[in-house]
């Protein structure tokens, strides 16, 4: 496998840099080979009909489409699976990690719903739920 560090909280030194790894994969963990990082499969990717890693082009705010250019440095990615989702805002060029959070989220009936469970620059954002109308029309949302 082959990782483009695009963040790293511990070595901003790792950003643009490419690693390659051995891993091994079973239904349930995957397992970077000559190292104790072992990660658990928290879900199938079901129910969740957004599950993937989305880099965060836009938002519609008042009826209003307001996009964002995806390849300037300054990201935010919101990774789902199934049933939980973490986000990750950061700058490729200044090396710099800006904050993340995340929780459960459900896709039920059009109506998207996140319940935050941490969030790393405010912790009062932790128990809130926010609740929006989504469409998933030619794989954006």
């Amino acid at each position: 496998m082959t990782e483009k560090v695009e963040f790293d909280t511990n070595d901003s030194d790792r950003v643009g840099s490419e690693v390659t790894f051995k891993v091994e994969i079973s239904d349930s963990t995957m397992a970077i080979v000559g190292s104790d990082m072992k990660f658990k499969r928290i879900d199938s990717g079901n129910p969740g009909k957004l599950h993937g890693a989305w880099l965060i082009a836009g938002r519609v705010r008042d009826g209003q489409k307001q996009l964002r250019n995806t390849d300037r440095p300054r990201k935010t990615m919101k990774i789902l699976s199934g049933t939980r989702f973490q986000w990750i805002a950061y700058n490729t060029e200044t090396k710099q990690f800006m904050g993340t959070g995340g929780g459960t989220y459900t896709t039920i009936n059009g109506e998207y719903v996140e319940n935050i469970e941490f969030f790393s620059r405010d912790d009062s954002k932790a128990g809130l739920s926010l609740k929006f109308n989504y469409e998933l029309l030619n794989n954006e949302w």
